[in-house]
């Protein structure tokens, strides 16, 4: 019973030891070839890098492809990162570039807009999900009809929750753009939720 517990209360501060790593520690131990630290990073940003790539390339198979590809850069460059960024900020860079490159080798595909599914956020109750089905795929319906700037642009701002600073950083444009790309992206999607009758989210 005590190994039981020995076991328990190292799993534990394993645990603690974990959360209070941050991504910047993180990957300086990465550079120095820690793995542990590698699988720590991989489980906290994985989910969000896959959404965000799979919003760009519309195919859940190419983006768990990509979100390999992004990692394996992370574990190879982790040395070049130079802290003037949050590290999901470099991440997401990693993973747009990624993205394109892949779309661009696939120009001659008709992409289907259907491609998109939605990933259930894991703090969500089945109710609340459930409640949410309708409205959400109103809502994916309508980002998918902006052109791919100004999605780009709700994506990392609305979904990911960037600054503008960040998005301009990530996708290599002065914030000024950011502003006016969010502006008229904004304004576009509120004329397609009305025409779609969800005048709440209009709003």
């Amino acid at each position: 019973m005590q190994k039981v517990i020995a076991i328990n209360e190292a799993a534990r501060q394993s645990i603690i030891t974990a959360q209070a790593t941050t991504d910047e520690m993180l990957l300086q131990s990465i550079a120095d070839g820690g793995r542990t630290a590698m699988h720590i990073l991989y489980s906290r940003h994985n989910v969000r890098v896959y959404r965000f790539i799979l919003r760009i390339v519309r195919d859940s198979t190419i983006a768990e492809d990509l979100v390999s590809q992004v990692f394996l850069d992370v574990w190879r460059t982790a040395r070049q990162f130079e802290g003037r960024s949050q590290v999901s900020t470099w991440l997401l860079s990693i993973a747009r570039f990624k993205a394109l490159t892949a779309l661009r080798q696939r120009r001659h595909e008709d992409i289907d807009q259907e491609d998109v599914r939605q990933i259930a956020d894991e703090a969500d109750t089945p109710e609340a999900s459930l409640d949410r089905t309708n409205t959400s795929a109103i809502l994916r319906a309508c980002v998918a009809k902006l052109s791919p700037a100004h999605r780009e642009i709700i994506n990392l701002v609305y979904y990911h929750e960037k600054s503008v600073e960040e998005a301009g950083e990530i996708i290599g444009i002065p914030q000024s753009t950011v502003k006016t790309r969010m502006f008229y992206a904004r304004k576009q999607l509120a004329d397609l939720l009305k025409g779609a009758g969800v005048d709440s989210l209009a709003a």
